[in-house]
């Protein structure tokens, strides 16, 4: 299972670390995930979320359904590299 937020899209982020010496070595941040429960009382179920610490801020403040709702007509749009289009054949 990926790490993302099912209501914010957010995933990990790249980048270097970087040394007082200037020496660079990979490192993620990931995002702050957790998987929690919230109650939709339209439908009177439980609904079980991967989310972000700010996702669940959005859902107190917009209320579950709404946000379930939002997520079933567009989800989040991933932020990660785009995808190239595959080389051209070299003619030699």
């Amino acid at each position: 299972m990926s790490r993302v937020c099912e209501v914010t899209g957010k995933r990990p982020l790249t980048g270097h670390n970087v040394s007082h010496s200037n020496r660079k070595t990979k490192m993620r941040q990931l995002p702050n995930l957790k998987k929690k429960r919230f109650f939709n009382e339209e439908t009177n179920e439980w609904v079980t979320l991967r989310v972000s610490t700010s996702g669940i801020r959005t859902i107190h403040k917009k209320g579950i359904a709404k946000v379930l709702s939002d997520i079933k007509a567009n989800p989040p749009v991933s932020t990660g590299r785009s995808k190239r289009a595959p080389k051209a054949a070299k003619n030699r």
